[in-house]
């Protein structure tokens, strides 16, 4: 993702936050705010990360918290949107209708494939090797499968 390849993590926090306040002030928005406000949209739980004090740009989420990061999480709804758009991996978009039929709401449809592909990057972090979409895929498959 050629945006956020020159961010550093202020930075990309600071456009969630920027493209929420403008959403909420009905300000006008670019086409990627458009797509960011989207996904805040359906995450009430972090509308007050994102209106609250600039703490929540410098905070560590870590999972000893017990809370997870609210904009890995969001992030992650980005990805799987991007991936099923582009059906990339090839069979990602008929994953996600099949999801659909077992899982009506698009929210948590979507958050199946959203765990399937935190687990393909956190086991390509740890080895030390980029994500497989192959590895993606197959896992998601499973998943709507029941598996």
């Amino acid at each position: 993702m050629p945006f956020f390849a020159d961010q550093d993590r202020g930075t990309l926090r600071h456009v969630w936050r920027e493209a929420w306040r403008r959403r909420c002030a009905g300000l006008p928005l670019e086409p990627f705010e458009t797509q960011i406000a989207a996904v805040v949209q359906i995450h009430p739980e972090y509308h007050a990360v994102l209106g609250g004090d600039t703490d929540s740009l410098d905070r560590d989420w870590s999972p000893e918290e017990g809370q997870g990061n609210p904009f890995l999480h969001m992030s992650l709804h980005l990805a799987v949107r991007d991936s099923i758009a582009a059906d990339r991996p090839r069979g990602i978009r008929a994953v996600f209708e099949q999801l659909l039929v077992t899982h009506p709401e698009t929210h948590d449809a979507e958050h199946v494939l959203l765990d399937c592909l935190g687990e393909t990057l956190w086991e390509a972090q740890r080895a030390g090797r980029p994500p497989d979409d192959r590895v993606f895929l197959e896992r998601s498959r499973r998943r709507a499968q029941g598996r």
